[in-house]
C-alpha cells in the first residue's frame, strides 16, 4: 500500500512538473520589445527617435513614401538626416519635446526615388540625428495592397504635358533674277 501511495505521489510530482516547468526556462513573450506593427523601431541614437518606420513603395518599387513617427525627447531643436543608398539625403526638424509624423494620412510624404525594391523586402536606411553617429536599419518595404496604406502609395511626378509648335509659315520670296535690257 505504501509503494502504491509513493508512486502516485511521485506521477502527481512529474505531472505538475511536467505542465509548469516549462515556464521556468522558457523567457516570457510578454518581458520582449519589438514593434507591434508593420514599421520598424530605430535603435535610438542621438536626440530623436525613429518609431514605426515602413516603406509604402509605387508600383514598380522605384519610389517609395517613408512612413513614420520622430520624437524629440530633448528640450532644443534637433535636426534628423536620412539617407537611403547613395542617393540624397533628406533632413527633418523636430522642435524640443514634440513628434512628427512623415508620410501618413496627415502628414507631407517623404519620397525617395531610385529604390529598387518590393514588398516584404527591406531597404537599408541611414539615420543620423544631433552630433551621435548615424545608424543603419533595414526598413519594412510595404505596398498599397491592404486598403488603409493604398492612400500612402507614392504617386508618379506628373510629366510636363507635350506642347506642340507651330512654325510660322514661310512664303518664298521672289528673289530679283536679272533681266536682259534691250
Amino acid at each position: 500500500m505504501k509503494s502504491r501511495l509513493a508512486a502516485s505521489i511521485a506521477l502527481s510530482a512529474l505531472v505538475i512538473v511536467g505542465a509548469t516547468g516549462c515556464a521556468g526556462i522558457t523567457p516570457q513573450a510578454t518581458t520582449i520589445d519589438y514593434s507591434a506593427s508593420d514599421g520598424a523601431n530605430v535603435p535610438r541614437k542621438g536626440p530623436i527617435e525613429v518609431r514605426n518606420a515602413f516603406f509604402v513603395v509605387d508600383e514598380a518599387g522605384t519610389t517609395g513614401n517613408l512612413v513614420a513617427g520622430l520624437v524629440n525627447t530633448t528640450a532644443d531643436s534637433a535636426t534628423i538626416h536620412i539617407t537611403v543608398g547613395d542617393g540624397p539625403g533628406q533632413s527633418v526638424r523636430v522642435a524640443g519635446q514634440k513628434s512628427v509624423s512623415l508620410g501618413g494620412d496627415d502628414a507631407e510624404p517623404l519620397t525617395f526615388e531610385g529604390l529598387d525594391t518590393k514588398a516584404g523586402k527591406t531597404v537599408d536606411v541611414y539615420f543620423q540625428s544631433g552630433s551621435a553617429e548615424g545608424v543603419k536599419y533595414a526598413i519594412p518595404v510595404l505596398d498599397g495592397t491592404l486598403p488603409y496604406y493604398s492612400k500612402l502609395v507614392p504617386s508618379a511626378k506628373p510629366s510636363p504635358a507635350p506642347t506642340t509648335t507651330v512654325a510660322p509659315a514661310v512664303e518664298p520670296t521672289p528673289t530679283p533674277s536679272e533681266t536682259p535690257v534691250g
